[in-house]
């Protein structure tokens, strides 16, 4: 009777621990199992549609910058120093030491005649006042092609922008290297079913497919399924698997890039969990405890990457939205300030006119008016720089190149805060070397560096401290040190002192945008910004200015 108890007993215990045991172990693997599966579709998805922002980015940076490029060079040379084939060679030659990418470089004028041309081809004397893109520039003032094949029969697309000059327009014109951009946009292919490429609005094929088609095939893709800045779709791709489609339109909405991949390929790290749990539901039979143990803690470990990742990437999107509401912010005021001074220097420039008549000559007050009217283009001039330092904020400018005193501009600097730093009893002291040469430079640039360190150094300090400027010459660079007395910085503030939105001031007195402007100035320059701590007390920010000797005037 009671040997068949224990074995009833024994029968049920083991039941009821099998049961107990295993079924919170299936029931937790299969959770876990689902919400890895569902996060890692999420993932996936996130993954791909964060790789086609960037490659987007990458191409409009791109293509921006070449634009740039042609519009500097149309803005600073003349149409007849342009068609000089000598001269049009040497600008053609510092493009591409600049930036490279470009293929060709031509002058039309406005019937539509190549005027000058730089290139491997005979282009010149061609005339596309027929061809679509030529009325089009004229109309909008620039213009970037779909890729074609042109009078060289060729594939490629060109860059043009539209002049004035002498009530005469004219068109600087560049073509593109298409294996330049195809460079980028292969970059972006992961695995062995990864591919990238671009499509126009009529689906035509830009760039190579790895897969899919050649360039100005048409593409098997109904780009109207893409809209807004990032689409990602699921479709079956060419070989009949099921795909994951990014798409982003370029800011010109005028190419789409499309990244596509087998979502099975990047899930390959799901299955193989898959039966990693498999054989650990297997090793809980006999070793119940340990086995959960060391399953829970994998999964969560795991999740918790899965997190951070998340969390880094939601951190960069935030960012990126704060500095381009500050650029659309910046590039408002700037405009509407432009408008007043544009108006301000023509009066002036009446003003001047006026005086020159014989009525105002004899004038007794004569000296005193042209001295005010001086006095008004000098401040004109200044809220100038005022405003491009500001587009600076909204769009990359080149420096403005002039000849600078870099001694000078300190001390400027220096006196515009002097009575900032005797408030606060604070000693400014200045060592600068007489060996700096003049160089060629942006003064306002350059002056807002300095200012932007000095006001940190007299903040950083307080009251009652001192700030020394030195300045010399270290091989082909100016060297300025401003060093301060204040509490120093930590190691984790001088990882991060250069990164935008990042402040050491109290909420409310500082944007966090200074350091970062004035390290966005120095790397424009071709210079450098660094900081370290002082080893006795406060710290020393180092600017590095590059000397560029100024051109013959």
């Amino acid at each position: 009777m009671k040997e068949r108890l224990y074995r009833s007993l024994q029968q049920k215990s083991i039941a009821l621990t099998l049961v107990v045991s295993l079924a919170p172990l299936l029931i937790l693997g299969a959770t876990l199992y689902h919400q890895f599966e569902n996060t890692c579709r999420e993932k996936t998805r996130e993954q791909i549609s964060y790789r086609a922002q960037a490659q987007a980015e990458a191409i409009d940076l791109f293509l921006k910058e070449r634009t740039a490029i042609l519009n500097a060079m149309a803005d600073t040379h003349t149409f007849q120093h342009m068609i000089d084939t000598q001269n049009l060679t040497r600008i053609f030659e510092v493009m591409n030491a600049r930036a490279g990418a470009f293929v060709d470089l031509g002058i039309i004028d406005n019937t539509g005649t190549h005027r000058a041309y730089v290139g491997p081809y005979d282009l010149r004397g061609r005339n596309y006042i027929d061809q679509p893109w030529f009325n089009e520039v004229m109309i909008k003032g620039h213009y970037k092609s779909d890729v074609y094949m042109g009078f060289r029969q060729q594939p490629h697309f060109i860059i043009a922008v539209r002049r004035h000059e002498n009530q005469q327009a004219w068109i600087l014109r560049a073509t593109i290297d298409p294996n330049r951009l195809e460079e980028i946009i292969r970059s972006a292919r992961i695995g062995r079913t990864g591919d990238a490429y671009l499509v126009n609005r009529q689906g035509v094929f830009q760039t190579r497919s790895r897969f899919e088609g050649a360039v100005l095939s048409k593409a098997n893709l109904d780009t109207r399924q893409f809209g807004g800045r990032i689409t990602v779709i699921e479709m079956k791709d060419h070989t009949g698997e099921d795909c994951l489609y990014a798409g982003s339109w370029l800011n010109d909405n005028k190419w789409l890039l499309v990244i596509n991949q087998q979502p099975l390929e990047l899930l390959s790290r799901l299955f193989a969990l898959r039966q990693m749990e498999m054989v650990i539901i297997t090793l809980g039979v006999l070793g119940i405890v340990a086995t959960t143990i060391f399953t829970t803690r994998l999964v969560i470990n795991r999740l918790k990457r899965t997190d951070l990742e998340m969390i880094e990437l939601n951190a960069q999107l935030v960012q990126s939205d704060k500095l381009a509401a500050l650029g659309k912010m910046a590039a408002g005021v700037a405009h509407e300030i432009n408008n007043p001074l544009a108006v301000i220097l023509q009066k002036t420039g009446w003003m001047e006119d006026l005086l020159e008549e014989e009525d105002f000559q004899n004038c007794e007050n004569l000296d005193e008016f042209q001295k005010s009217i001086a006095k008004i283009e000098e401040h004109v001039e200044r809220a100038r720089k005022v405003v491009h330092n500001m587009l600076g904020y909204a769009r990359r400018m080149e420096p403005r190149q002039e000849d600078v005193d870099v001694n000078d501009t300190i001390q400027q600097t220096i006196t515009l805060l002097e009575n900032h730093a005797r408030i606060n009893n604070i000693d400014i002291q200045i060592d600068l070397a007489d060996s700096i040469p003049i160089i060629a430079s942006d003064q306002a640039q350059l002056q807002q560096v300095f200012l932007n360190l000095l006001n940190n150094a007299i903040d950083a300090i307080g009251s009652n401290g001192s700030i020394d400027v030195v300045s010399l010459r270290e091989d082909d660079r100016i060297v300025v040190r401003i060093k301060d007395d204040g509490p120093g910085l930590s190691d984790e503030m001088i990882r991060k002192i250069f990164d935008p939105f990042y402040t050491t001031k109290e909420p409310g007195k500082g944007t966090g945008l200074g350091l970062w402007v004035s390290h966005s100035i120095m790397a424009k320059m071709g210079g450098n910004i660094h900081v370290k701590n002082n080893p006795d007390r406060g710290a020393i920010f180092t600017v590095e200015i590059p000397i560029v000797i100024p051109e013959k005037k």
